[in-house]
């Protein structure tokens, strides 16, 4: 592809609460053995994207160990590669990211070295598949300045956490509000967009020199009306997982049959960087029903409609409920969790009960001791 990849990644979310206490959000996990950067990498892989970059910023230990290797999604070749970058203090700034724009900016030496005449923009945090071919041929035929790819939400869904789009029978975006507080528009941008290099250069430029940090605000918007900006409709999968409540929603879409095989048992796939683990093991007296349960997993009690993921073990007697329990969660004998994530690392005591009520979902966060001499 006549393209490169910039992956935003650094960004933070006080709608994850304590999730994101230890993790970038892009670095959160999905459907039991995935994060969720590893399908924005994936797309990039498939759509021959060979020169890819992630931005990190918040957070960033585990996710930059993620991806110390580039090789899972097959970017560890001689033209292109995996390059993450992080803030870095210069003789010139002295700044960490100040927005997405300014994220672009003080690392302007990669699209100015590199010579495809293309650029795929996408966020971390989107859980999709998409062949981005399609969306340059699209932009192309269009003669577009900048494409956005956009996507429907369903009628009971909030579109004011998104950046909330209008669009002429051609395609050309008449209107764009970024979050707006009210809105009579279900279709949302999806953080991917596509611009011709040197004018992305031309832009950042532009804007540093303004003092204008944010690519949304400042660009997209600002000269939705000067440039010509296009939207291209996906109209498959697309979720994305800045709140705890679309993390949570986001996981247990994957114990739906249809949802699942999408990902997983169609072309093409998803990768991610591999552990190895022994298999799960199903001790006598324990049952799951319509759950995921990852490599390293005991099972002793009871599992329904819930998410392991890697080297949890669930004691005598206990029942998991709805819940997504996260990496290396003990969880002693006669505990009851339901309506819960429980976070990574967790020692849960004996006789222990935790439910999320009135539809709230709620994160638990232990730190016993889980070794007594």
């Amino acid at each position: 592809m006549k393209a490169i990849g910039l992956v935003l990644a650094g960004g933070n979310s006080n709608k994850m609460r304590e999730l994101s206490n230890k993790r970038a959000i892009a670095g959160m996990p999905i459907a039991g053995s995935y994060r969720a950067i590893d399908f924005v990498l994936s797309n990039m892989s498939n759509s021959h994207i060979h020169k890819v970059a992630v931005i990190t910023q918040y957070n960033a230990k585990s996710l930059n160990e993620h991806l110390n290797s580039s090789k899972w999604w097959d970017f560890g070749r001689k033209q292109g590669g995996l390059f993450v970058f992080t803030p870095t203090i210069t003789a010139r700034n002295s700044f960490w990211y100040r927005g997405t724009a300014d994220a672009m900016y003080q690392n302007i030496s990669f699209l100015k070295k590199s010579h495809e005449p293309y650029v795929v923009i996408a966020s971390g945090d989107g859980i999709y598949k998409l062949d981005y071919n399609k969306v340059l041929e699209y932009h192309i035929n269009k003669r577009a300045d900048i494409t956005v790819v956009c996507t429907k939400l369903p009628e009971e869904e909030d579109a004011s956490r998104f950046g909330v789009i209008k669009a002429e029978e051609d395609g050309r975006i008449i209107q764009f509000d970024e979050k707006p507080i009210v809105t009579d528009s279900n279709t949302v941008s999806t953080g991917i967009y596509i611009i011709r290099r040197r004018q992305l250069i031309e832009l950042l430029e532009k804007a540093a020199d303004e003092v204008r940090f944010d690519f949304v605000k400042d660009i997209l918007i600002r000269y939705k009306d000067v440039k010509k900006v296009y939207a291209y409709t996906m109209d498959t999968y697309w979720n994305n997982i800045s709140t705890v409540e679309a993390f949570y929603r986001t996981n247990l879409d994957f114990l739906k049959k249809d949802i699942r095989n999408y990902f997983f048992r169609q072309y093409p796939d998803i990768y991610s960087k591999v552990e190895d683990l022994p298999p799960a093991k199903y001790n006598q007296g324990s049952n799951v029903k319509n759950s995921l349960i990852s490599s390293g997993c005991i099972i002793n009690g009871q599992v329904e409609n819930s998410i392991l993921y890697k080297k949890v073990y669930i004691g005598n007697n206990c029942t998991i409920k709805n819940s997504i329990i996260l990496n290396d969660v003990y969880i002693g004998n006669n505990t009851h969790i339901e309506n819960c994530i429980v976070e990574s690392r967790c020692t849960i005591r004996a006789n222990s009960n935790y439910m999320g009520e009135d539809g709230e979902i709620k994160i638990v966060v232990e730190k016993n001791n889980r070794y007594v001499l």
